[in-house]
């Protein structure tokens, strides 16, 4: 499907993997099967739609009412009643199911692959799970690891587009000595859509998301309890300042205890680290220590002044 050629380094990969970069020949999907689609799952078969990237993509949901809706959705060739039958003549699986529900859904499948499919995920822990999805499907089925950056803090395939990972960075995880078409597949199938892609194990993975993802969430959600013990009509007092650093408190609650539950080593080290941080803005600030605080304040501003566009 796609072809890895040797060059130089990418400039934008954490990568753990291998030190290539990757070039591809796009070649159509015959059937990209889609289990369980959500947001992302729906945003997936929508962008793939659109870009002509399959000839064919299957969805299969477990409510009965859903699989109704998604028969009537352009972007849907065929709607499975199971997802035995959705994966019989799969080219390429997506996973989609909440992050908790991965792991069971990839044992359920596995007998019903054909010989050599590849199956890939959306999950955003990836440790565990690549482990125990490459062990439910070697060497039947080939697995290789994956986490759009993308979402929102709106859920179901109803709010899907097929813009949604767009210039966004796409975790590949591939586990030490994993087929390199494989890898090179996923990686590819997830660049055409859109996303800028990196590869990392599962682990490393999992250490990097605690900090730059799963730490935001707890940080918003308790900023926003604690305010909450507050006036109430202070909220309607503030500034863009507070929205926006509370926007993801807004977040599915059930979506957040799976990840946290899943990643909850690393959640604590960045958190203990995070304490120190501020305890030390804290100190700063008690004791009139002006430089402190506005040397905090650049080091703060510097590091979001590094964004890329």
């Amino acid at each position: 499907m796609y072809e890895k050629c040797n060059v130089f380094p990418s400039s934008t990969a954490i990568n753990s993997t291998s030190s290539k970069r990757w070039h591809f020949h796009r070649s159509v999907l015959e059937n990209l099967v889609i289990l369980a689609p959500g947001l992302l799952g729906g945003s997936v078969a929508r962008a793939a739609h659109v870009r002509g990237l399959a000839r064919r993509v299957t969805v299969w949901a477990r409510r009965p009412e859903v699989r109704l809706k998604l028969r009537e959705q352009p972007w849907v060739q065929q709607v499975a009643e199971t997802a035995e039958d959705a994966v019989r003549d799969a080219s390429l699986v997506v996973l989609a199911a909440p992050v908790d529900k991965i792991i069971e859904l990839a044992r359920q499948i596995a007998p019903h692959l054909p010989v050599g499919a590849l199956v890939t995920d959306v999950g955003s822990v990836k440790g565990e799970l690549c482990r125990a999805c490459h062990a439910a499907l070697d060497p039947h089925a080939r697995f290789i690891g994956a986490h759009p950056m993308a979402g929102s803090e709106k859920t179901g395939w109803e709010n899907a587009t097929d813009s949604l990972f767009e210039k966004r960075v796409c975790f590949v995880t591939p586990l030490p000595n994993a087929d390199e078409q494989a890898v090179a597949t996923v990686v590819g199938f997830w660049h055409d859509l859109g996303a800028d892609v990196t590869t990392v194990s599962p682990d490393q993975h999992d250490e990097i998301t605690a900090h730059i993802s799963h730490l935001p969430q707890a940080v918003a959600t308790s900023l926003a309890t604690f305010l909450a013990t507050k006036s109430p009509q202070w909220r309607n007092l503030s500034g863009n300042g507070l929205r926006d650093t509370t926007r993801i408190a807004a977040s599915d609650a059930s979506m957040w205890i799976e990840i946290f539950q899943q990643n909850r080593d690393e959640v604590l080290r960045a958190l203990s680290q995070f304490q120190d941080e501020l305890h030390g803005f804290q100190s700063a600030l008690a004791n009139r220590d002006w430089l402190e605080v506005r040397a905090r304040l650049e080091r703060g501003k510097a590091w979001r002044d590094g964004f890329r566009p």
